[in-house]
């Protein structure tokens, strides 16, 4: 059984819930953020949340990224994580999410694997220079054209995405975008090796409905996720709360 609507995307169901309750807290980073990036925790309203995922979206589009291209993500579970993640999305792109184990070597066989045009890292993970390491992939990447990062004392070359966070002077563009494309680009090790793997948003929403509905959980609950944000069940918590909206809107029974 199937709707007469277009299915949703993610950031379509994200600013169903905005439009709803705009006041209502939205994202909360770990409270070790500090010890792990360096910088200190936030939390955002989906008011607050919307603004930085339109502010980073029109960072990619001045950025020159086209439409359908791929972006490559290496960050922690924090606030980063999902705002890049939909403010890529709204700019029409691809989100490829990178292991955060990755070093160099993974890194580049990843984005000439996808033809990433672009990485986004954190300064800093647990100790790690992933700047530096983002950095040296893309040298060794032709398809890279736009590397950027969240934190202090960034390396030349790299732009910041905290100082085009807080820039709301930008307008995103007003791309539709088509629910049965590929939405982001996990990897799975399998006997070959590892091998990208494309999903939809629909793919997404569904792991998220699972999960909504396995848990009992009542919509707008707190989640804490101790997930990975790079693996498919990370991305399933991630998109829990979207998809739960999906499911709020009456809608469901179309997603596949």
């Amino acid at each position: 059984m199937t709707d007469n609507h277009p299915s949703p995307t993610l950031d379509v169901l994200f600013r169903r819930i905005l439009a709803r309750q705009p006041n209502a807290l939205a994202l909360i980073d770990p409270f070790d953020k500090a010890r792990v990036t360096g910088q200190a925790p936030r939390h955002l309203t989906y008011a607050e949340a919307d603004r930085a995922i339109s502010a980073l979206a029109a960072h990619f589009a001045a950025a020159g990224l086209p439409a359908n291209s791929v972006i490559a993500v290496q960050l922690p579970n924090t606030i980063e994580f999902p705002l890049t993640v939909l403010a890529a999305h709204r700019a029409g792109l691809v989100v490829a999410v990178l292991p955060q184990l990755w070093r160099q070597a993974d890194l580049t066989a990843a984005l000439n694997r996808t033809g990433a045009r672009a990485i986004v890292a954190m300064r800093r993970i647990d100790g790690v220079d992933h700047a530096d390491l983002a950095m040296n992939a893309a040298v060794e990447a032709f398809s890279i054209r736009h590397v950027c990062g969240f934190g202090d004392d960034l390396p030349e070359g790299m732009a910041s995405l905290d100082v085009a966070m807080e820039d709301h002077g930008r307008v995103p563009p007003d791309l539709g975008y088509e629910a049965r494309r590929a939405a982001i680009i996990s990897f799975d090790t399998t006997s070959e090796g590892v091998r990208a793997i494309p999903r939809t948003h629909l793919h997404l929403i569904a792991g998220g409905l699972v999960a909504f509905l396995e848990s009992g959980m009542a919509q707008g609950a707190t989640m804490l996720s101790a997930q990975m944000p790079s693996s498919f069940a990370g991305l399933g918590v991630f998109t829990c709360d979207l998809a739960a909206q999906r499911r709020h809107d009456g809608s469901a029974s179309s997603v596949r």
